[in-house]
């Protein structure tokens, strides 16, 4: 019986000293290795991403190119709405509203915001760009689309002072690619072009 138990005993060290053995090798290697390998090349090879792409405005931080922000002055333009708790483009907070296209709810709400679209635009007569009505599924997306930025370019012309051309310029000079053409769409990084329409009009949007 003693002989027997000592096999046992023997057999399970035998198992637990392996089995902690490769536990510790690969905390070292996914734990802490890796990691540091790869924050360390992103550092090295994509430096602006990897602190966040934030975006500066002297010697102050005003946001990130990954995520958008809540303009509601009429003299800047306007992104994606956002439906994220407690504020929009809470980054805390990504979400979509899930509500269903067959919901009365999400129906009411887009023809709010076309209402809201139209009354702030009103020398356009056309159909308000999609992306102008409905919320991202992330709700922090920073961008829309060329012709939400075009949508809104009369307005702004307008309210600044500025040639409806100068402000089209303004757009197409801020204009991120699709690379290649094919594959997705261009689009205006509405941070950015705020910044650069500030920077170029002589007119405060501010009230």
């Amino acid at each position: 019986m003693s002989s027997t138990t000592n096999m046992s005993s023997i057999a399970r060290h035998s198992y637990l000293r392996p089995a902690l053995v490769l536990l510790l090798l690969l905390t070292l290697i996914t734990g802490i290795a890796y990691p540091l390998l790869t924050t360390g090349l992103a550092k090295l090879m994509f430096s602006q991403q990897a602190k966040g792409s934030l975006v500066m405005l002297g010697d102050e931080v005003i946001g990130s190119g990954l995520i958008g922000q809540n303009f509601t002055q009429p003299g800047y333009f306007s992104g994606r709405p956002s439906v994220t708790a407690e504020m929009p483009y809470n980054p805390m907070a990504s979400g979509g509203s899930n509500l269903a296209i067959s919901n009365p709810a999400l129906e009411q709400a887009i023809s709010e915001r076309v209402k809201l679209q139209r009354q702030a635009n009103p020398t356009q007569t056309g159909p308000v760009p999609v992306d102008l009505v409905t919320a991202s599924g992330s709700g922090l997306d920073p961008s829309i689309s060329l012709e939400a930025a075009y949508y809104q370019a009369p307005r702004i012309a307008a309210l600044r002072q500025m040639p409806l051309s100068e402000v089209k310029q303004l757009i197409d000079s801020s204009t991120q690619k699709a690379t290649p053409n094919f594959f997705g769409e261009s689009v205006v990084n509405v941070l950015n072009l705020n910044m650069a329409l500030d920077a170029q009009s002589h007119v405060s949007a501010k009230p």
